[in-house]
């Protein structure tokens, strides 16, 4: 089972959790465009996903940019009126149309169970009936759109387990359809009762209800932490901005995805995920794929490259690479393979393996030795044939010296 950790640093929104998860799994790109695709109307605006700075950090926005025709865009979750609402801005309403879209099932399911709890929330906080409930800071496209793809991303890591750290408080007044309210706002409040807060003298509103409904949909505060005392690969991060800027710190959530170090006893197995790449070549010449090879071998990240000889259309001789990387330097290793080959596309995606616990030590000839644990404690040992091919050329060397001496 994976762990993803948020870092509410400058806070939580439901763009900057989206932005952060888009930041740490970059595969999970492709899923997401089509969802928008089916629940953004083509007239609205788009989705424009960046790379930005905030005090310094890389991070990565997403923003919904608006037609012309349905108004400025919005900067604040309480601001009103500047976007066409869904509706009547109903709970019922955006429901049904969350519910009519054609994004899966899964991913409607949950964005409806998001709503859900904001809608609970907003009906205590108001004394009214669910059914009565009206978003007057939801009923807005991008806050649509923000529950959707928050539903999608969490669809798609079905094993996950969630954490969160101390939620960043806030303070003063903000004003909403009801006036000025206090910070953390009270649906923020009613969602988030037993989660830990703490005060960093910032204020503003810190947590939107939106983040909160997404926090209280991923994380039950009161259980105990199942990792606690067990170590964990970290395997990728994320940064997510949000449009405030706060120049006491970066208005940042950061994600960090773990993978428990789980030991079989019977197996002596370890795991982990990497990011497999592939694709075909079939423009360049023997000499330019040795050098491409060489380059992508060495650079960072990439843990092994495997070729295979193929045919691909037109009968063409082609050569196939796959290429085991890092996942958290997945981004990088691609972009490489398009500066080191022809190559126009790319096909990646992410799988879990399993690994034989292994050490390397010198032997006494300065020799590196690889000794890996396998099932029913054998051990295997192999010498690394770099060092003796080395080791064997300087010796023909030394060689060689001494008969030329003689001579």
């Amino acid at each position: 089972m994976n762990h993803i950790h948020l870092d509410a640093v400058g806070g939580i929104a439901g763009d900057m959790f989206i932005a952060a998860m888009l930041d740490m799994l970059p595969y999970l790109r492709p899923r997401i465009e089509q969802d928008i695709k089916h629940i953004l109307p083509s007239d609205v605006g788009t989705v424009e996903i960046a790379k930005i700075r905030k005090n310094g950090m890389h991070a990565r926005t997403f923003n919904l940019v608006p037609n012309p025709s349905s108004g400025p865009d919005r900067r604040s979750h309480h601001d009103a009126h500047d976007k066409p609402p869904i509706g009547s801005g109903a709970f019922s309403d955006i429901l049904s149309y969350i519910r009519s879209s054609q994004v899966a099932p899964e991913t409607i399911e949950i964005a409806c169970a998001i709503l859900t709890l904001l809608a609970e929330a907003e009906a205590k906080t108001h004394a009214v009936d669910i059914k009565d409930v009206h978003f007057h800071e939801i009923a807005d496209w991008d806050s649509v759109l923000d529950v959707v793809i928050a539903g999608s991303i969490i669809a798609s890591l079905p094993d996950c387990r969630w954490t969160v750290s101390d939620l960043p408080r806030g303070g003063g007044l903000i004003k909403t359809q009801h006036g000025l309210l206090p910070v953390p706002a009270p649906a923020t409040v009613e969602l988030l009762t037993g989660f830990d807060w703490r005060d960093d003298g910032v204020s503003g509103e810190r947590v939107t209800p939106t983040g909160a409904a997404i926090l209280k949909y991923l994380i039950d505060p009161s259980a105990s932490d199942a990792a606690t005392g067990k170590s964990e690969h970290l395997l990728a991060s994320g940064t997510g901005a949000g449009t405030r800027d706060i120049p006491e710190l970066p208005n940042i959530l950061r994600a960090l995805q773990f993978s428990a170090i789980t030991t079989n006893n019977d197996t002596g197995h370890d795991q982990d995920h990497v990011t497999v790449i592939e694709f075909e070549i079939d423009d360049m010449t023997g000499e330019e794929i040795a050098t491409a090879t060489e380059m992508l071998r060495n650079s960072e990240g990439v843990i092994d490259l495997v070729m295979f000889a193929g045919q691909g259309k037109k009968n063409r001789p082609t050569t196939a690479f796959r290429l085991l990387a890092k996942t958290d330097l997945a981004d990088q290793v691609m972009d490489e393979c398009f500066a080191q080959t022809s190559t126009i596309g790319l096909r990646h995606h992410v799988r879990e393996r399993r690994l034989l616990p292994r050490s390397v030590n010198l032997d006494e000839t300065g020799i590196q030795v690889k000794h890996a644990t396998r099932p029913r404690g054998l051990i295997s040992t192999k010498a690394e044939h770099d060092d003796i091919m080395g080791q064997d050329l300087q010796t023909r060397r030394e060689q060689k010296y001494r008969a030329e001496f003689k001579s």
